[in-house]
């Protein structure tokens, strides 16, 4: 077993997120999407008003992780399955993005609910990755869902150049050995660009699920089901 880690845990998070500096994120985000409904890049847009606010890099992470334009917002509504649709076909999960977000939410590390209602982390990981002691409950959690609603057949996509994807994937298999479903995992060497062309996606990464045919909300669904006192920040 892996000694105890808090994923996504930060503890100046208990200054950067709350009273007043909370009220400033949530000024902030209301003037970025004011501006990005009128067709101004994100990126330069929240370099400028985190500039105005004297955001750290963590609050400005935060911020370009909760915004999105109203024509965003209605289509990433609009390619949304209802969970109760999970059990019409395969499932494609964007493994790395679901497990590290409900590692995180275990760790009560600080997560962002986004304009979209997706759910999304601030770990930060870049490429780099190692199992820690809520891998395995994160996993479990999973296939306790998945069961629920019933799935036939899923499909986890992780990234190779990732560190310990192949160790990932090991530990996927052998803790779903007993789920009640066909199970694959396949590590490809981006898995970005596969999820974007498919259906029934599971990711909250933006990138995706702005280019994908449609997907679920998992995450958003596993957090509030299953694991209490989470901390998700809400500049909405």
């Amino acid at each position: 077993m892996s000694k105890a880690s808090k994923r996504g845990y930060d503890i100046n998070d208990k200054k950067l997120f709350y009273d007043k500096e909370l009220e400033k994120l949530k000024k902030a985000k209301e003037e970025i999407e004011w501006l990005l409904n009128r067709d101004y890049k994100i990126d330069p847009l929240v370099n400028f008003v985190s500039n105005k606010y004297q955001f750290t890099n963590r609050q400005r992470d935060a911020i370009k992780r909760s915004v999105s334009s109203y024509e965003k917002n209605t289509i990433r509504k609009s390619k949304r399955l209802p969970i109760n649709k999970m059990n019409e076909g395969t499932i494609h999960i964007d493994g790395f993005n679901l497990i590290i977000t409900l590692e995180v939410a275990l760790s009560k590390g600080t997560l962002i609910r986004g304009s979209d209602d997706n759910i999304r982390d601030l770990a930060g990981l870049r490429g780099t990755y190692k199992i820690i002691d809520k891998t395995e409950e994160a996993i479990n959690l999973i296939g306790i869902f998945l069961e629920k609603y019933s799935c036939s057949s899923v499909k986890f996509y992780l990234d190779s150049p990732v560190s310990n994807s192949r160790n990932l994937k090991y530990k996927i298999l052998e803790l779903s050995e007993n789920w009640k479903m066909n199970i694959e995992v396949e590590l490809v060497n981006n898995a970005d660009i596969i999820l974007e062309n498919l259906d029934r996606v599971v990711s909250s990464d933006a990138a995706i699920i702005d280019k994908c045919i449609s997907y679920f909300n998992i995450s958003k669904v596993i957090i509030d089901e299953y694991i209490k006192d989470t901390n998700v920040i809400d500049f909405n």
